[in-house]
């Protein structure tokens, strides 16, 4: 029989961080880097990492933008579609950017040979990204408890899910951070070809207290809009947070630039698109259908910008709760409710 969870789930556009009284003098005084020691690696991201991730989605995840995020001390998923070759010219170019790159690896025999060759070459990469569309699924599981075989020295990345009981399973399997979040994203249209999903909010926060339990992490991807949407997810207990359509348009993304009544645009388009699958796969399988789409979204210029918008929002977030440090940002935070109920209250602490 189908059964119905009448529980409150809630979004990001469903809640606001209530402020708290602060003796933070300053947004400058807010240290917005994040150092954890991961549970099965036993390794981790440089030192001064702030835990925000540029999306590996080809039109995000490039060499262009690690370049620049890199110099903020942000991370980048590079999309797994360069060449081992490419990535050893990039290696060779930016050494001080590898640490804050992400290598991206799919469940094809092929894709697995590419990332051993990639990290055998460039042993600066600590983290390798797994991810697909259905995370439940027990294949995806097998793969993870394969990965974290051949690379037990490399942090790995899994998802995506987002209930409690997959988040444990698949640390239990290997990864050390899960992917967070089931269509939430701009170009994302799972919810709409599937009916599948879960509201970010919740999602985030019954992963994280889940992961925490075994002194995993999570990792929130996609649904972020604005700056104050990414201070909700880490307020929701979200060790790192994965952004593509807020890197979407820049410079250094991916996607084609045009022009239209003289304004510009740059093409963003979901990895599960019919886009990315001509692109990449040759057209869509007939089993199958597209669960992403394909925008035009106004050209924005140097990545640097959004950027220093991006953490100073988040900076102010910590001084409105009175976080001196990101960390501390989930055990500060009380979301209010601001939909249906407005006087409705509750606290992730």
């Amino acid at each position: 029989m189908p059964h119905i969870d009448n529980n409150i789930k809630l979004d990001f556009k469903d809640v606001l961080i209530r402020p708290k009284r602060s003796t933070i003098r300053s947004r400058a005084d807010v240290d917005l880097s994040w150092h954890v020691v991961h549970r099965h690696s036993k390794k981790s991201f440089p030192e001064d990492v702030i835990p925000i991730i540029v999306s590996n989605m080809d039109t995000t995840g490039t060499f262009t933008m690690a370049k620049e995020i890199g110099k903020h001390k942000m991370l980048t998923a590079i999309h797994k579609h360069y060449t081992v070759e490419e990535w050893k010219e990039f290696a060779s170019e930016n050494p001080d950017i590898l640490p804050y790159t992400i290598a991206s690896c799919g469940m094809m025999t092929k894709d697995v040979e590419k990332i051993a060759s990639v990290l055998n070459s460039i042993p600066e990469i600590r983290a390798i990204c797994l991810d697909v569309a259905n995370g439940y699924s027990e294949h995806f599981v097998e793969f993870v408890k394969e990965i974290r075989t051949k690379f037990p020295e490399h942090i790995v990345i899994a998802g995506n899910v987002v209930t409690g009981e997959m988040v444990e399973q698949l640390i239990l399997n290997g990864a050390d951070i899960v992917k967070v979040g089931i269509g939430p994203g701009s170009v994302c249209t799972t919810r709409k070809q599937t009916g599948v999903g879960y509201p970010q909010v919740s999602a985030v926060l019954e992963s994280a207290d889940a992961a925490h339990g075994l002194k995993g992490h999570v990792v929130s991807d996609g649904g972020c809009t604005c700056p104050g949407d990414i201070a909700k997810a880490f307020g929701a207990g979200a060790d790192f947070v994965m952004l593509g359509g807020m890197f979407a348009g820049h410079d250094q993304s991916g996607g084609d630039l045009i022009e239209r009544d003289g304004k510009k645009f740059k093409i963003f388009y979901g990895m599960s698109s019919s886009t990315a699958m001509q692109r990449h796969a040759g057209g869509i399988a007939e089993y199958r259908s597209s669960e992403g789409k394909t925008v035009e979204v106004p050209y924005r210029g140097n990545v640097k910008d959004t950027v220093l918008d991006m953490l100073g929002g988040l900076r102010s977030a910590c001084t409105y709760v009175g976080a001196l440090r990101l960390k501390e940002l989930s055990r500060r935070t009380t979301f209010i409710r601001v939909t249906q109920q407005l006087n409705n209250v509750f606290s992730t602490s």
